[in-house]
Protein backbone atom coordinates (compact mmCIF):
# COMPACT_ATOMS: atom_id res chain seq x y z
CA UNK A 1 0.00 0.00 0.00
CA UNK A 2 1.43 3.34 -1.14
CA UNK A 3 -0.96 6.26 -0.53
CA UNK A 4 1.49 9.08 -0.95
CA UNK A 5 1.63 12.53 0.19
CA UNK A 6 -2.08 13.93 -0.89
CA UNK A 7 -4.57 12.54 1.48
CA UNK A 8 -1.73 13.63 4.47
CA UNK A 9 -1.99 17.26 2.87
CA UNK A 10 -5.82 17.12 3.02
CA UNK A 11 -6.22 16.18 6.74
CA UNK A 12 -3.66 18.68 7.63
CA UNK A 13 -5.80 20.84 5.54
CA UNK A 14 -8.73 20.85 7.52
CA UNK A 15 -10.17 22.98 10.19
CA UNK A 16 -9.42 21.78 13.47
CA UNK A 17 -12.13 19.43 14.46
CA UNK A 18 -12.81 15.89 16.25
CA UNK A 19 -12.92 14.24 12.56
CA UNK A 20 -9.41 16.12 11.71
CA UNK A 21 -7.63 15.15 15.14
CA UNK A 22 -9.31 11.67 14.74
CA UNK A 23 -7.72 11.23 11.30
CA UNK A 24 -4.30 12.48 12.23
CA UNK A 25 -4.38 9.21 14.50
CA UNK A 26 -4.37 7.18 11.78
CA UNK A 27 -1.37 8.69 9.82
CA UNK A 28 0.98 5.89 10.77
CA UNK A 29 -1.15 3.19 9.41
CA UNK A 30 -1.03 0.37 8.36
CA UNK A 31 -2.85 0.68 5.25
CA UNK A 32 -5.33 -1.87 3.95
CA UNK A 33 -7.12 -2.05 0.72
CA UNK A 34 -10.98 -1.25 1.18
CA UNK A 35 -14.35 -1.98 -1.25
CA UNK A 36 -15.59 1.16 -0.10
CA UNK A 37 -12.73 2.68 -2.33
CA UNK A 38 -13.61 2.59 -5.72
CA UNK A 39 -10.92 3.10 -8.75
CA UNK A 40 -13.24 5.32 -11.08
CA UNK A 41 -11.27 4.65 -14.49
CA UNK A 42 -8.21 3.51 -12.82
CA UNK A 43 -6.89 6.71 -11.00
CA UNK A 44 -7.08 9.75 -14.09
CA UNK A 45 -6.80 12.39 -11.48
CA UNK A 46 -3.39 11.73 -13.22
CA UNK A 47 -3.19 8.77 -15.49
CA UNK A 48 -5.00 8.33 -18.70
CA UNK A 49 -8.02 6.75 -17.64
CA UNK A 50 -8.74 3.05 -18.19
CA UNK A 51 -5.21 1.86 -18.89
CA UNK A 52 -3.08 -0.39 -17.24
CA UNK A 53 -0.86 2.01 -15.52
CA UNK A 54 -3.95 3.89 -14.16
CA UNK A 55 -5.41 0.83 -12.90
CA UNK A 56 -1.88 -0.33 -11.43
CA UNK A 57 -1.87 3.36 -9.37
CA UNK A 58 -5.31 3.03 -7.88
CA UNK A 59 -4.65 -0.49 -7.04
CA UNK A 60 -1.27 0.55 -5.19
CA UNK A 61 -3.60 3.21 -3.81
CA UNK A 62 -5.99 1.21 -1.89
CA UNK A 63 -8.82 1.07 -4.10
CA UNK A 64 -10.51 -2.08 -4.02
CA UNK A 65 -12.60 -2.49 -7.09
CA UNK A 66 -11.59 -1.57 -10.01
CA UNK A 67 -13.95 -0.02 -12.81
CA UNK A 68 -13.77 -0.64 -16.79
CA UNK A 69 -16.48 1.27 -18.52
CA UNK A 70 -17.08 -1.23 -21.35
CA UNK A 71 -18.21 -0.61 -25.06
CA UNK A 72 -17.31 -2.26 -28.10
CA UNK A 73 -15.44 -2.57 -31.37
CA UNK A 74 -16.23 -2.34 -35.12
CA UNK A 75 -15.85 -6.57 -34.43
CA UNK A 76 -17.44 -6.83 -31.32
CA UNK A 77 -15.07 -7.14 -28.90
CA UNK A 78 -15.74 -5.44 -25.50
CA UNK A 79 -13.29 -2.93 -24.32
CA UNK A 80 -12.37 -0.07 -21.64
CA UNK A 81 -13.84 3.23 -22.62
CA UNK A 82 -15.73 5.53 -20.97
CA UNK A 83 -17.46 6.53 -24.29
CA UNK A 84 -17.83 5.24 -27.49
CA UNK A 85 -16.94 8.25 -29.21
CA UNK A 86 -14.36 9.55 -26.91
CA UNK A 87 -10.90 7.76 -28.68
CA UNK A 88 -10.29 11.28 -30.21
CA UNK A 89 -9.72 12.65 -26.76
CA UNK A 90 -8.67 9.63 -24.49
CA UNK A 91 -5.55 8.13 -27.41
CA UNK A 92 -3.49 8.88 -29.45
CA UNK A 93 -5.24 8.26 -32.59
CA UNK A 94 -5.40 11.32 -34.32
CA UNK A 95 -1.69 11.06 -34.29
CA UNK A 96 -1.63 7.70 -36.13
CA UNK A 97 -2.84 6.23 -39.47
CA UNK A 98 -6.37 5.24 -37.87
CA UNK A 99 -7.36 9.21 -37.99
CA UNK A 100 -7.94 8.19 -41.54
CA UNK A 101 -11.04 5.91 -39.77
CA UNK A 102 -12.68 8.15 -37.62
CA UNK A 103 -16.46 9.20 -38.10
CA UNK A 104 -15.79 12.73 -38.09
CA UNK A 105 -12.39 13.71 -39.01
CA UNK A 106 -10.25 16.58 -37.37
CA UNK A 107 -11.52 19.68 -38.33
CA UNK A 108 -9.80 23.03 -37.03
CA UNK A 109 -11.25 25.82 -34.70
CA UNK A 110 -12.52 28.89 -36.69
CA UNK A 111 -11.08 31.79 -35.05
CA UNK A 112 -12.23 35.42 -35.03
CA UNK A 113 -9.93 38.67 -35.77
CA UNK A 114 -9.72 39.19 -32.12
CA UNK A 115 -8.77 35.25 -31.26
CA UNK A 116 -11.78 34.19 -29.83
CA UNK A 117 -13.66 30.90 -31.12
CA UNK A 118 -16.28 31.14 -33.34
CA UNK A 119 -16.10 27.44 -33.78
CA UNK A 120 -14.20 24.98 -31.52
CA UNK A 121 -12.03 22.30 -33.21
CA UNK A 122 -13.58 18.78 -33.67
CA UNK A 123 -13.29 15.36 -34.15
CA UNK A 124 -15.02 11.73 -33.14
CA UNK A 125 -13.48 9.03 -33.93
CA UNK A 126 -15.47 5.63 -32.33
CA UNK A 127 -14.15 2.32 -30.91
CA UNK A 128 -16.83 1.19 -33.56
CA UNK A 129 -14.81 2.69 -36.29
CA UNK A 130 -11.95 0.26 -35.49
CA UNK A 131 -10.91 -3.33 -34.58
CA UNK A 132 -9.75 -4.86 -31.61
CA UNK A 133 -6.30 -5.00 -32.87
CA UNK A 134 -6.32 -1.55 -33.84
CA UNK A 135 -7.34 -0.39 -30.44
CA UNK A 136 -4.74 -1.93 -28.97
CA UNK A 137 -2.29 -0.31 -31.38
CA UNK A 138 -2.98 3.17 -29.51
CA UNK A 139 -1.93 4.85 -26.31
CA UNK A 140 -3.83 6.13 -23.89
CA UNK A 141 -3.88 10.14 -22.74
CA UNK A 142 -5.27 12.30 -20.42
CA UNK A 143 -8.90 12.92 -21.34
CA UNK A 144 -8.73 16.40 -23.22
CA UNK A 145 -8.91 18.48 -25.84
CA UNK A 146 -8.38 22.11 -27.09
CA UNK A 147 -10.73 24.01 -28.18
CA UNK A 148 -8.68 26.35 -29.70
CA UNK A 149 -6.28 23.51 -32.60
CA UNK A 150 -5.43 24.13 -35.60
CA UNK A 151 -3.88 21.30 -35.79
CA UNK A 152 -4.18 17.51 -34.81
CA UNK A 153 -0.98 17.91 -32.74
CA UNK A 154 -2.26 20.83 -31.01
CA UNK A 155 -5.96 19.35 -30.39
CA UNK A 156 -4.61 16.32 -28.77
CA UNK A 157 -3.42 19.27 -25.68
CA UNK A 158 -5.78 21.01 -23.24
CA UNK A 159 -5.45 18.73 -19.76
CA UNK A 160 -6.72 20.75 -16.99
CA UNK A 161 -4.30 22.67 -15.25
CA UNK A 162 -5.12 20.49 -11.68
CA UNK A 163 -4.08 16.98 -14.02
CA UNK A 164 -0.49 16.47 -15.65
CA UNK A 165 0.70 14.44 -18.65
CA UNK A 166 3.72 13.07 -16.64
CA UNK A 167 1.94 9.71 -17.28
CA UNK A 168 1.10 9.91 -20.71
CA UNK A 169 3.57 8.62 -23.40
CA UNK A 170 4.71 6.39 -26.39
CA UNK A 171 5.81 4.25 -23.79
CA UNK A 172 2.83 4.09 -21.15
CA UNK A 173 -1.17 4.49 -21.59
CA UNK A 174 -1.51 0.92 -22.57
CA UNK A 175 -5.26 -0.07 -23.42
CA UNK A 176 -7.18 -2.83 -22.48
CA UNK A 177 -9.96 -4.91 -23.80
CA UNK A 178 -12.53 -6.20 -21.40
CA UNK A 179 -10.88 -9.64 -20.72
CA UNK A 180 -7.69 -8.25 -20.13
CA UNK A 181 -8.77 -5.93 -17.43
CA UNK A 182 -10.44 -9.05 -15.87
CA UNK A 183 -7.13 -10.66 -15.45
CA UNK A 184 -5.54 -7.69 -14.32
CA UNK A 185 -7.92 -6.95 -11.65
CA UNK A 186 -7.92 -10.65 -10.74
CA UNK A 187 -4.21 -10.45 -10.82
CA UNK A 188 -4.48 -7.31 -8.78
CA UNK A 189 -6.66 -8.87 -5.88
CA UNK A 190 -9.71 -6.45 -6.70
CA UNK A 191 -13.34 -6.88 -7.38
CA UNK A 192 -14.76 -5.49 -10.70
CA UNK A 193 -17.59 -3.13 -11.52
CA UNK A 194 -18.29 -2.97 -15.15
CA UNK A 195 -20.40 -0.29 -16.63
CA UNK A 196 -22.20 -1.16 -19.65
CA UNK A 197 -22.34 2.24 -21.75
CA UNK A 198 -25.00 3.77 -23.92
CA UNK A 199 -23.58 2.74 -27.72
CA UNK A 200 -23.29 5.83 -29.81
CA UNK A 201 -24.44 3.96 -33.06
CA UNK A 202 -27.86 2.62 -33.66
CA UNK A 203 -28.70 -0.69 -32.11
CA UNK A 204 -28.62 -4.00 -33.44
CA UNK A 205 -24.84 -3.20 -35.07
CA UNK A 206 -24.07 -5.60 -36.97
CA UNK A 207 -26.58 -7.85 -35.31
CA UNK A 208 -25.13 -7.61 -32.40
CA UNK A 209 -28.13 -6.11 -30.04
CA UNK A 210 -28.26 -4.74 -26.87
CA UNK A 211 -29.71 -7.86 -24.75
CA UNK A 212 -26.48 -9.82 -26.58
CA UNK A 213 -23.85 -6.55 -25.46
CA UNK A 214 -25.32 -6.94 -21.46
CA UNK A 215 -25.18 -10.74 -21.62
CA UNK A 216 -21.37 -10.50 -23.11
CA UNK A 217 -20.13 -8.24 -20.55
CA UNK A 218 -21.56 -11.22 -17.67
CA UNK A 219 -20.15 -14.16 -20.20
CA UNK A 220 -16.69 -13.03 -19.87
CA UNK A 221 -16.63 -13.07 -15.93
CA UNK A 222 -18.65 -16.12 -16.28
CA UNK A 223 -15.64 -17.76 -18.98
CA UNK A 224 -13.13 -16.54 -16.74
CA UNK A 225 -14.49 -18.24 -13.55
CA UNK A 226 -15.30 -14.92 -11.38
CA UNK A 227 -17.84 -15.38 -8.83
CA UNK A 228 -20.54 -13.30 -9.08
CA UNK A 229 -20.36 -11.94 -5.86
CA UNK A 230 -17.22 -10.30 -6.85
CA UNK A 231 -18.89 -8.50 -9.55
CA UNK A 232 -20.96 -4.81 -9.38
CA UNK A 233 -21.99 -4.14 -13.10
CA UNK A 234 -23.42 -1.39 -13.52
CA UNK A 235 -25.66 0.78 -15.98
CA UNK A 236 -27.08 4.14 -16.77
CA UNK A 237 -29.83 2.25 -18.33
CA UNK A 238 -32.90 0.54 -16.15
CA UNK A 239 -33.49 -2.21 -19.40
CA UNK A 240 -29.91 -2.94 -18.90
CA UNK A 241 -29.70 -3.33 -14.76
CA UNK A 242 -33.00 -4.89 -15.26
CA UNK A 243 -31.67 -7.42 -18.13
CA UNK A 244 -29.26 -8.79 -16.01
CA UNK A 245 -31.69 -8.84 -12.82
CA UNK A 246 -34.18 -10.89 -14.49
CA UNK A 247 -31.52 -13.05 -16.66
CA UNK A 248 -28.32 -13.24 -15.01
CA UNK A 249 -30.01 -13.20 -11.24
CA UNK A 250 -26.48 -14.17 -9.19
CA UNK A 251 -25.07 -10.76 -10.82
CA UNK A 252 -28.08 -8.93 -11.26
CA UNK A 253 -28.46 -8.84 -7.33
CA UNK A 254 -25.89 -6.53 -7.19
CA UNK A 255 -26.68 -4.64 -10.31
CA UNK A 256 -25.77 -1.12 -9.68
CA UNK A 257 -28.40 1.50 -11.36
CA UNK A 258 -26.57 4.90 -12.04
CA UNK A 259 -28.42 8.04 -11.99
CA UNK A 260 -27.87 10.79 -14.71
CA UNK A 261 -29.44 13.73 -12.80
CA UNK A 262 -27.76 16.90 -13.71
CA UNK A 263 -29.74 18.93 -10.74
CA UNK A 264 -31.65 18.17 -7.56
CA UNK A 265 -35.41 18.49 -9.58
CA UNK A 266 -34.05 15.06 -11.65
CA UNK A 267 -33.89 13.22 -8.82
CA UNK A 268 -36.28 10.50 -8.38
CA UNK A 269 -38.83 10.56 -5.40
CA UNK A 270 -39.26 8.09 -3.09
CA UNK A 271 -42.21 6.43 -5.21
CA UNK A 272 -40.28 6.09 -8.03
CA UNK A 273 -37.22 4.32 -5.67
CA UNK A 274 -39.66 1.88 -4.42
CA UNK A 275 -40.49 0.68 -7.47
CA UNK A 276 -36.96 0.22 -8.12
CA UNK A 277 -36.92 -2.08 -4.94
CA UNK A 278 -39.91 -3.70 -6.25
CA UNK A 279 -38.55 -4.64 -9.29
CA UNK A 280 -35.45 -6.28 -8.18
CA UNK A 281 -32.74 -3.67 -8.30
CA UNK A 282 -31.15 -3.12 -5.14
CA UNK A 283 -28.16 -0.64 -5.67
CA UNK A 284 -28.38 2.70 -6.59
CA UNK A 285 -25.59 4.84 -7.59
CA UNK A 286 -26.19 8.72 -7.70
CA UNK A 287 -23.97 11.61 -8.47
CA UNK A 288 -22.28 13.28 -4.92
CA UNK A 289 -24.60 16.03 -5.18
CA UNK A 290 -28.14 13.91 -4.66
CA UNK A 291 -26.82 12.71 -1.27
CA UNK A 292 -25.85 16.23 0.70
CA UNK A 293 -27.61 19.00 1.63
CA UNK A 294 -26.99 21.89 4.01
CA UNK A 295 -29.18 22.57 7.42
CA UNK A 296 -29.66 25.81 8.35
CA UNK A 297 -26.61 26.01 10.46
CA UNK A 298 -24.70 25.75 6.79
CA UNK A 299 -23.43 21.75 7.85
CA UNK A 300 -23.46 19.13 5.51
CA UNK A 301 -26.15 16.33 6.05
CA UNK A 302 -27.81 13.63 4.05
CA UNK A 303 -30.14 14.93 1.44
CA UNK A 304 -33.94 14.18 1.38
CA UNK A 305 -33.19 11.56 -1.70
CA UNK A 306 -30.76 9.94 0.14
CA UNK A 307 -33.08 9.56 3.07
CA UNK A 308 -35.85 8.26 0.46
CA UNK A 309 -33.46 5.61 -1.25
CA UNK A 310 -32.62 4.19 2.27
CA UNK A 311 -36.54 4.36 3.25
CA UNK A 312 -37.27 2.06 0.37
CA UNK A 313 -34.56 -0.51 1.06
CA UNK A 314 -31.84 0.67 -1.61
CA UNK A 315 -27.85 0.50 -0.58
CA UNK A 316 -26.03 3.16 -2.39
CA UNK A 317 -23.26 4.00 -4.32
CA UNK A 318 -21.89 7.42 -5.48
CA UNK A 319 -19.73 9.27 -7.93
CA UNK A 320 -17.07 11.01 -7.99
CA UNK A 321 -14.95 12.27 -5.47
CA UNK A 322 -11.42 14.06 -6.49
CA UNK A 323 -12.98 15.10 -10.02
CA UNK A 324 -13.48 18.40 -9.36
CA UNK A 325 -9.87 20.01 -8.99
CA UNK A 326 -8.91 22.58 -6.34
CA UNK A 327 -11.83 23.22 -4.29
CA UNK A 328 -10.56 26.25 -2.08
CA UNK A 329 -11.74 28.37 -5.19
CA UNK A 330 -15.36 28.50 -4.01
CA UNK A 331 -16.87 27.34 -7.48
CA UNK A 332 -16.69 23.68 -7.31
CA UNK A 333 -19.21 22.49 -10.13
CA UNK A 334 -21.74 19.53 -10.29
CA UNK A 335 -19.96 17.30 -7.78
CA UNK A 336 -20.57 20.44 -4.86
CA UNK A 337 -23.82 21.95 -5.99
CA UNK A 338 -25.88 21.32 -3.04
CA UNK A 339 -23.30 22.21 -0.59
CA UNK A 340 -20.88 23.73 -2.21
CA UNK A 341 -21.62 26.99 0.57
CA UNK A 342 -19.92 24.89 2.88
CA UNK A 343 -16.82 23.91 0.68
CA UNK A 344 -13.92 26.37 1.76
CA UNK A 345 -10.72 24.44 1.54
CA UNK A 346 -9.64 21.31 -0.30
CA UNK A 347 -9.50 19.65 3.14
CA UNK A 348 -13.69 19.97 3.14
CA UNK A 349 -13.34 16.80 1.22
CA UNK A 350 -12.69 14.40 4.18
CA UNK A 351 -16.19 16.39 5.88
CA UNK A 352 -18.13 15.18 3.13
CA UNK A 353 -16.83 11.49 3.22
CA UNK A 354 -17.51 11.77 6.46
CA UNK A 355 -21.38 12.42 6.00
CA UNK A 356 -21.37 10.04 3.06
CA UNK A 357 -20.01 6.90 5.39
CA UNK A 358 -21.71 7.73 8.36
CA UNK A 359 -24.84 9.69 7.94
CA UNK A 360 -26.34 8.41 4.15
CA UNK A 361 -24.17 4.70 4.88
CA UNK A 362 -23.10 4.43 1.68
CA UNK A 363 -21.61 1.45 0.28
CA UNK A 364 -18.49 3.11 -1.46
CA UNK A 365 -17.65 5.34 -3.33
CA UNK A 366 -15.81 6.36 -6.97
CA UNK A 367 -12.86 8.33 -6.56
CA UNK A 368 -10.10 9.59 -9.45
CA UNK A 369 -7.62 9.35 -6.41
CA UNK A 370 -8.01 6.26 -4.91
CA UNK A 371 -5.80 7.37 -1.64
CA UNK A 372 -7.87 9.96 -0.61
CA UNK A 373 -10.84 7.63 0.06
CA UNK A 374 -8.63 4.37 1.28
CA UNK A 375 -6.84 7.29 3.97
CA UNK A 376 -10.66 7.47 5.26
CA UNK A 377 -11.91 3.75 5.06
CA UNK A 378 -9.10 2.46 6.99
CA UNK A 379 -8.93 5.28 10.03
CA UNK A 380 -13.12 4.29 10.08
CA UNK A 381 -12.50 0.39 10.13
CA UNK A 382 -14.10 0.49 6.41
CA UNK A 383 -13.25 -2.78 4.93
Amino acid sequence: MQLGPRPFFLVNDMEDSRLKRQLLQCSNGPFEKSDFSIGHRGAPLQFPEHTLESYEAAARMGAGILECDVTFTSDLELVCRHSQSDLATTTDILLTPLAAKCSVPFSPAILAADGSVISPATAVCRTTDITLADFKSLRGKMDAFNPRAQTPQEFVGGTASFRTDLYSGPTSGHLLSHKESIDLFRRLGRKFTPELKSPDVPMPFNGFTQEAYAQKLIDEYKAAGVAPRNVFPQSFNKADVLYWVNNEPRFGRQAVYLDDAEQVTDLPGYSDLVQYKAEGINIVAPPTFALLALDHNGRIVPSDYARNAKAAGLDIITWTLERSGILADGNNGFYYQTIDDAITRDGDVMTVLDVLAKDVGILGVFSDWAATVTYYANCMGIR
